[in-house]
């Protein structure tokens, strides 16, 4: 019997980003929601909690760090790995300071990117 698909979130304001990394993961074989508002995270998290979520660092209307210290203040998302992308040079620090389990930054390579999803949703 074959395992349920892993569930990925998928959050970046860039819609041309949003639809190539959605894209990708479903070929992989992963289930993907994917918003372009920050804001809806958390409306997107009520149900069916994902076994990882890719947030973009700076989102417009809402910073991703500061989802990021929510999420980890909730029981209910607290061990959700989160991985941090951004193109911003010192993204990297401050996404780990917010509670990020990894950080990818852009321009990033498509093997780079199945390869840290995957440590992440390993079975």
């Amino acid at each position: 019997m074959r395992n349920r698909a892993k569930k990925i979130l998928i959050v970046d304001d860039e819609v041309g980003i949003l639809q190539l990394l959605k894209a990708i993961l479903e070929e992989e074989g992963y289930e993907v929601e994917a918003t372009d508002k920050g804001e809806h995270v958390e409306r997107l998290l009520t149900e069916d909690l994902p076994d990882l979520i890719l947030l973009d660092v700076l989102l417009s209307g809402k910073d991703g760090r500061e989802i990021v210290k929510c999420l980890r203040a909730q029981k209910e998302t607290r061990t959700i790995p989160i991985m941090m992308i951004s193109a911003h040079p010192q993204a990297r620090e401050t996404a780990f300071a917010s509670g990020a389990n990894a950080f990818l930054a852009k321009p990033f390579e498509i093997d780079d990117l199945l390869d840290k999803v995957s440590q992440y949703c390993q079975s």
